[in-house]
């Protein structure tokens, strides 16, 4: 059973820093994708960074230049380093990861989410 737990989330004044951190558990696997979406209060959840096998990333527009999405394969980890936090920033943070797997000539996709992590932004 494939589980992500996220950590490092809290509070912080604005312009302070973050790194969240995820791991998965569960067996033997490899994530196509992974990263992070975020929720705050009345909005709907949102990618925030994620992270392909191939090496290429995505960045929300909003946090580009101030957030950075790394990942340790062997490990099935993923980071989210996050930098002059704003309090528009506050959100509960998820871990996402997402394998794929070849079925004949069908390939299916299954998505694990973690249970989320506060990381809130205030003065």
């Amino acid at each position: 059973q494939v589980q992500l737990a996220e950590s490092g989330g809290g509070l912080v004044q604005p312009g302070g820093s973050l790194r969240l951190s995820c791991a998965a558990s569960g067996g033997s696997f490899t994530f196509n994708s992974m990263g992070w979406y975020r929720q705050a209060p009345g909005r709907q959840r949102e990618l925030v960074a994620a992270s392909t096998l191939e090496g290429r990333t995505n960045y929300a527009e909003s946090v580009k230049g101030g957030f950075a999405v790394s990942r340790n394969y062997a490990e099935n980890t993923v980071y989210l380093q996050m930098n002059s936090l704003r309090p528009e920033d506050t959100a509960v943070y998820y871990c996402y990861g997402q394998i794929g797997s070849w079925s004949g000539i069908y390939y299916n996709t299954n998505d694990y989410w973690g249970l989320g992590t506060q990381v809130t932004v205030s003065s």
